[in-house]
């Protein structure tokens, strides 16, 4: 029993200590989504990102860089730029790049898993972006990104007029009204898979033995690093159902492919593990929320694909180079979540931009409202039921964090 209440307490602990870790990213990333909405208009956009498919896609790939690497922010920034008019291609490109090529994303992976991480996921990330290119230029698929641009036609009431300046509109307190609500609906759409997700990562990290992990890898194991072409191949399928297990964002799963590559996982299926932060379920379920199932599901193989196509050209070609990581040089230490660093202070910084928007468009602009239907067909049944399993999960959270301090 005793062993339990301290799995129990870890479990509380380490999910809010991950999530505490990427509060900031998340409030960025959807503040920045909802500024999208608001004062982009939909003529600059198509401007910008619509028309040339080569410009498009380094423009897409450049605002992902710049933007947030929390993958549900990155999904919705990836909606509001295909919303106002970008490209699908150039759509992609930034989800991938938000994710793949920002730099706090590397700061992370060179401290748990060394410069070849580093160089894999920037190169990886880039080359994500040019199989998805190369496989929506050969499948074409026109009349299914029609219909998910159907599926986000709703809900363009608050944004603002497109012959007015984005310059005047970004100095009214009306406009940032708009960007408030906006930035409260974002929430209210993921706030359920969030929940779960991070509560599901604390419990697989306390209550999971290492030994399980090493059961999904064939021939894996400390010392190994002898892999045959069709073992490669299993771990990078199997990566994504380790990423499923552990789910919480490509920032907090880095850790946890730490511990694979400590544990004797190959090159290529721990690059598969971080990459496959878009290949869940719960991301899955929010591009169907956005675009439709047809759409999603189409996503899905796209970046599955082009997965397994990085991550086998970055084993073979860092092989054949000779710059393979090696297992011995990853040491895993318990962390300290919530100690005085970059991310407390980038915390408490965009928490007060937060409440600042949330004293904005709650309390002074009353007055400024807009309606807003689903965008997308989904489940209510499954919305019901998630609703049910986060209010568990806040429950959960508090009797371990209960349980850790006072017992």
């Amino acid at each position: 029993m005793d062993d339990f209440l301290q799995q129990w307490g870890e479990a509380a602990y380490t999910s809010t200590g991950f999530f505490w870790m990427a509060l900031w990213a998340f409030v960025l990333g959807y503040i920045i989504s909802s500024m999208i909405q608001i004062f982009v208009t939909e003529e600059k956009m198509q401007k910008a990102m619509g028309e040339n498919e080569g410009k498009s896609m380094l423009l897409g790939t450049f605002f992902g860089f710049i933007s947030s690497s929390c993958s549900f922010s990155a999904l919705a920034g990836t909606k509001s730029i295909f919303k106002k008019g970008a490209s699908f291609v150039s759509s992609i490109a930034f989800l991938l790049a938000s994710t793949n090529l920002v730099i706090e994303l590397g700061i992370i992976i060179s401290i748990f898993l060394g410069w070849q991480f580093v160089v894999g996921e920037y190169i990886g990330g880039i080359l994500l972006i040019l199989i998805c290119w190369l496989l929506i230029r050969i499948i074409n698929p026109k009349e299914l990104i029609e219909k998910a641009r159907e599926n986000l036609e709703s809900g363009d009431d608050d944004a603002i007029d497109d012959s007015k300046d984005w310059k005047k509109q970004i100095q009214k307190e009306d406009s940032w009204a708009r960007v408030a609500k906006k930035y409260k609906m974002e929430w209210q759409m993921v706030w359920k898979d969030v929940t779960v997700g991070f509560t599901i990562a604390g419990i697989v990290a306390a209550f999971v033995p290492d030994s399980f992990f090493e059961t999904l890898f064939i021939n894996s194991g400390q010392g190994n690093t002898d892999f045959s072409f069709f073992e490669i191949l299993e771990h990078i399928i199997v990566g994504p159902i380790a990423a499923f297990l552990t789910f919480i964002g490509s920032m907090g799963n880095i850790p946890l492919a730490a511990l694979l590559f400590g544990k004797g996982v190959s090159f290529a299926g721990v690059m598969a593990f971080i990459f496959s932060d878009l290949v869940v379920f719960p991301v899955l379920r929010i591009n169907a929320k956005y675009y439709g199932w047809k759409m999603s599901l189409f996503i899905l193989f796209l970046l599955f694909t082009a997965l397994i196509g990085a991550a086998l050209a970055l084993h073979y070609s860092f092989d054949l180079i000779g710059i393979l990581p090696d297992p011995s040089q990853v040491k895993i230490k318990d962390s300290t979540y919530f100690k005085i660093d970059y991310t407390f202070y980038l915390n408490l910084i965009f928490l007060g931009i937060s409440g600042y928007l949330v004293y904005l468009g709650f309390f002074k602009k009353k007055d400024v409202e807009h309606t807003m239907s689903e965008m997308a067909p989904k489940s209510q049944l499954l919305e019901r039921v998630l609703k049910y399993i986060a209010f568990v999960c806040y429950i959960w959270l508090a009797g371990g964090l209960m349980v850790k301090f006072f017992l």
